[in-house]
């Protein structure tokens, strides 16, 4: 019978391998990571993911399965380890939306590379999760200079727990991650584990000036990438996006979506003006492409009715509920039908936000930087030579 040490030990050696291999492990976190293995912040169950980060698998219990989820710990996916905030009851072996996760370790160690810490470096942590990252952190900077900040309450004390039992004291807060935590400022680094849409003031405010402040970021539409900001001297940040991503979105960042029934005010079509377009809706669903979107339609999101046939719908909606559009796709078309209502033509606006981003050169993430000024306002632009997309048509939300 292979013992618990020895699925732990083939397990890490086999992750550090395939971690090294892709990249993102590199020597400066070698020690954290043999010092601080993954399966002590695993709870007994977990949805094992894709890489993507966005897809959960079937529930896999220690207790009923022991080899399977050992090969799930040290597998390089994401784990699901709560859903619906822990309120609702798990139905059919998983519930309805995740809300706290053991991010993939390529992810994990990536953004713990790109955070560039040095001895001495203060760090925010916002989003504790299992405590894994808080722990990798704490051994290579030391738990005093380690902060972390988490929304739930449940999940902040199975982490307290995990962290003292493998020998780490971070400060750990119990709170809402945007406001940040005052009294352990100034920070050198401020990372997070979870995705934002507008960067919360407190976090720029608490860092000295040339911190670094790593943080997933995404538009209402869709696509999300690890923005990467140096805080500046007068206040405000700025930076590139590194590599993308797929977190769970901070909860004082989320919206709520309505279906689409709630946008109709009468039976189909409603008021809507129908017209047809080129552009086939099915150019619009990569990831970077809708991170482009994103960035040109604020307050916009996009949901999808697929039928029996293949053919689909794509539902375009706005924040306020105010303005709806549809674009109707079908094998071998070559023009589709397009309904659109309310003051926002969406479908007007989504096609000219993919065709600016289409005469780009269909940039990706990496040619994205993100400004936040001393005011709080915020930008997203692309970095082409003489090409300045803020103003009205390159802002992003705010």
């Amino acid at each position: 019978m292979v013992t618990a040490r020895q699925h732990a030990e083939a397990g890490r050696d086999r992750l550090a391998s395939a971690l090294i291999a892709n990249g993102s492990l590199q020597p400066d976190w070698f020690a954290a990571y043999h010092a601080v293995p993954r399966h002590l912040f695993v709870p007994d169950t977990v949805w094992p993911g894709q890489a993507d980060g966005v897809r959960q698998g079937r529930a896999v219990s220690r207790l009923e399965d022991p080899a399977g989820w050992w090969r799930a710990v040290y597998a390089d996916v994401p784990l699901t380890t709560q859903w619906d905030d822990g309120v609702l009851p798990v139905h059919n072996g998983r519930g309805s939306s995740p809300s706290s996760s053991s991010s993939m370790p390529t992810m994990v160690f990536s953004m713990l590379g790109a955070l560039d810490v040095a001895d001495g470096h203060r760090v925010l942590e916002i989003g504790t999760g299992t405590g894994w990252n808080a722990a990798l952190l704490s051994h290579r900077l030391g738990s005093a200079n380690v902060t972390t900040v988490e929304v739930d309450r449940n999940t902040a004390a199975d982490a307290r727990h995990r962290l003292a039992r493998a020998g780490y004291a971070p400060t750990a807060v119990v709170g809402d991650g945007a406001a940040g935590h005052p009294p352990g400022a100034p920070f050198d680094r401020v990372i997070a584990t979870c995705s934002v849409r507008q960067l919360p003031p407190a976090w720029i405010e608490q860092c000295r000036p040339g911190a670094v402040i790593l943080a997933p970021w995404g538009p209402e539409y869709g696509g999300e990438a690890i923005a990467r900001l140096t805080v500046g001297q007068e206040g405000g940040a700025r930076g590139r996006f590194v590599h993308s991503s797929a977190f769970m979105r901070m909860r004082a960042q989320r919206t709520t979506r309505p279906n689409s029934l709630a946008y109709l005010s009468a039976p189909w079509p409603a008021d809507g003006v129908r017209s047809t377009t080129a552009l086939s809706p099915d150019r619009l669903g990569d990831w970077a492409a809708m991170f482009a979107i994103g960035v040109r339609t604020p307050g916009v999101f996009p949901l999808t009715e697929r039928y029996r046939d293949g053919s689909y719908t794509l539902w375009l909606h706005d924040t306020a509920v105010t303005s709806w559009a549809t674009a109707d796709w079908e094998p071998g078309r070559a023009e589709f039908e397009v309904v659109q209502s309310g003051p926002r033509r969406l479908w007007d606006e989504v096609e000219s936000a993919w065709r600016w981003w289409d005469a780009l050169g269909r940039p990706g993430f990496e040619r994205f930087v993100l400004t936040v000024s001393p005011d709080g306002t915020q930008t997203v632009e692309p970095d082409r030579p003489g090409v300045r997309p803020g103003g009205p048509t390159g802002r992003g939300p705010r």
